[in-house]
Order: structure tokens, then sequence, then C-alpha cells
């Protein structure tokens, strides 16, 4: 008998209905695109630190506590928290949990995210605002890539699941949570269209015990 062990867990999923992401993204573009043009110090931090994009992650890092429709959208989120908290079987609650960080990025022709995982948070994400077509995935890396020292190259025919890396391919309204210690990154953006994101952080309340 051969078992399968060590699983890692992405929730992809609609955040609400087709008519109402669609409503909240019509929203969300008109509030990122005023933060974008007033964001300052975010402008100068994308400079240095974000090629051809703008992210508030370095200025304004908690939009939910800047406009109704950011934390509107936090109620939202919160509510598939609870849905992969609950999978990932964590004896911590979803009430325990709260949304630390929530930061806008407006990635161009050539921007990406290097590789990367979230230190000092539990679970990590993204909202999807605008996706053009072909635009670049979140792409996961086996968070065994370390070990694998003198490990063959496995065939192109194995099962996406037992792949070294994953790239997932979400749709405007979708929502992807992992845990955040999973290690990925965004390919540099070849489309002409704005690839428009918000992604977040949870961190255990204070006083809440990890045991």
């Amino acid at each position: 008998m051969i078992h399968t062990l060590f699983p890692t867990f992405l929730l992809q999923a609609p955040l609400a209905s087709p008519a109402k992401t669609q409503k909240i993204n019509r929203q969300l573009l008109l509030e990122i695109e005023d933060l974008r043009k007033q964001d300052r110090w975010g402008q100068k931090w994308s400079k240095e630190h974000y090629r051809n994009g703008y992210t508030s992650y370095g200025s304004m890092s908690r939009l939910f506590e800047t406009s109704s429709n950011f934390d509107d959208l936090r109620k939202l989120i919160d509510l598939k928290m609870a849905e992969f908290v609950k999978h990932l079987g964590l004896q911590s609650r979803p009430v325990d949990f709260q949304m630390n960080s929530l930061w806008a990025n407006v990635m161009k022709k050539g921007s990406y995210h290097t590789a990367h995982i979230h230190p000092l948070s539990v679970l990590s994400g993204t909202y999807y605002v605008q996706i053009p077509k072909g635009a670049s995935p979140l792409k996961i890396e086996d968070p065994r890539m370390g070990f694998y020292m003198n490990t063959p190259a496995l065939k192109n025919s194995v099962p996406e699941s037992r792949k070294r890396f994953y790239s997932a391919k979400p749709k405007a309204g979708e929502v992807l949570f992992f845990e955040s210690w999973l290690r990925h990154e965004v390919p540099a953006l070849q489309t002409k269209e704005p690839r428009i994101s918000l992604s977040f952080n949870y961190e255990l309340k204070p006083g809440v015990s990890i045991a």
C-alpha cells in the first residue's frame, strides 16, 4: 500500500454571486485608482520595489480601515476564511482569527512578484478585482522543494497534485486562500491591461493560544 501524505491546501472560489462581485469590483476599481493617484508614499515605494506597477503594501496595508467598500470586502473574505479554517482542521476556531492587512496591487506589463512567503501571519490570500485574458497566474511552489537533493525530475505526465509547481489561474471575483508559509510568486505580466488584486493576511487574535 502507498499512502498519500501531507497535502497542501489551496482554496479557490467565487467570493459571492457573479452579480454581486461585478458590483463590488466596479466600486473597488474606483477606490484603487483613487488610491494609486493619491498615495505618494506608495508611488515612491513602488517605484523602488515594484517595477511598472503600484502596490500599497509599503504605505497603506490596512485598507479595511480606510473605507466602507474595503471593510465590506473584508467581511465577505472572513466568510471564506472560516470555510478554509474548518477544512484545515485547526484547533483554533474561525472566530480566533482577524485580518491584519489588506493592500492593493496594480500590475502592469513587466510587473512581477518574486517568490516569497508571508511571515508572522497564519493565513494569506488574494481577492481578484481585474484579471485580463492571459494574465500571469499565481505560481505555488512545493513546500518540500529544498529537501529533494538528488531526486530526478518528474515525468510531465504525473498528476497535477504531484508536480513541483502549481499555477492557479483565478478569475475576477474569485478569492484564493493558503497558509502563510506556502511559497508563491507571480511571473512577469505580459498583457496590456493591468492585473488588479487585493492581498491580505490573517493572524490569531491577541491572547489566543496556538496549542
